[in-house]
């Protein structure tokens, strides 16, 4: 067992002992963030698991329509249809906090609402499967963006959680334990000057006594 290096003094008890009362405050605030953060963490993961699910079956059927419309249309034909986009998207980022951890948030806006807006081609010369194509597209778009926000935010919990983790760990195995051993080495301490100047009080009393009836201490 290491030597604990602390001066036992009262006043060195005192502030021990009101560092541990802080200690012991932060450490169940750092328990309850902790359990906080697991929980928003889990509801992030079935939302991006959901959204995952999601994206991938809108991308799927997207990337069918679209093989299909290339079989069916000449690569030239395809290109120029596709070559001016006509529908505009923007996306603004702003910040949301979840116990003290910024995660982003994705506003997502398109030029114009109306949905035949996506379609930047005469119907005449194109097939339908090129429409789904670029439908399904449109569709699945937000998810997407809806999907890196869940994956970000996933990560920045996580990142926060084990650093919340690593200094409930830190208070609760390494930090308090110690200071307890300070306050009852000084504890300790002092009771034993304290019984060592019982002592001497007493050895001073008797030799007083003995002095004032005239006998050798």
């Amino acid at each position: 067992m290491a030597a604990i290096s602390v001066k036992p003094t009262r006043m060195e008890l005192n502030k021990t002992k009101a560092r541990l009362k802080t200690a012991r405050r932060g450490h169940k605030l750092l328990k309850d963030k902790r359990d906080e953060l697991m929980r928003q963490f889990l509801q992030i993961v079935k939302e991006n698991k959901r959204l995952r699910v999601e994206v991938e079956a809108g991308l799927a059927e997207a990337m069918a329509a679209m093989s299909e419309a290339s079989r069916l249309m000449s690569p030239e034909l395809l290109e120029q249809s596709l070559l001016y986009p006509k529908q505009g998207v923007e996306a603004d980022i702003r910040v949301k906090n979840i116990m003290s951890v910024n995660v982003p948030e994705y506003i997502f806006r398109t030029k114009t609402d109306a949905a035949e807006d996506i379609f930047p081609y005469g119907y005449a010369m194109t097939s339908g499967e090129l429409d789904d194509a670029i439908s399904g597209l449109s569709k699945v778009f937000r998810d997407m963006l809806e999907l890196a926000r869940a994956e970000k935010t996933m990560q920045l919990l996580a990142a926060e959680i084990e650093k919340t983790r690593r200094r409930v760990n830190a208070l609760e195995y390494v930090m308090i334990p110690e200071m307890e051993k300070s306050i009852k080495y000084i504890t300790m301490k002092l009771e034993e000057n304290e019984r060592g100047n019982i002592t001497r009080l007493m050895k001073v009393k008797d030799a007083i006594l003995a002095e004032a009836h005239g006998f050798e201490p």
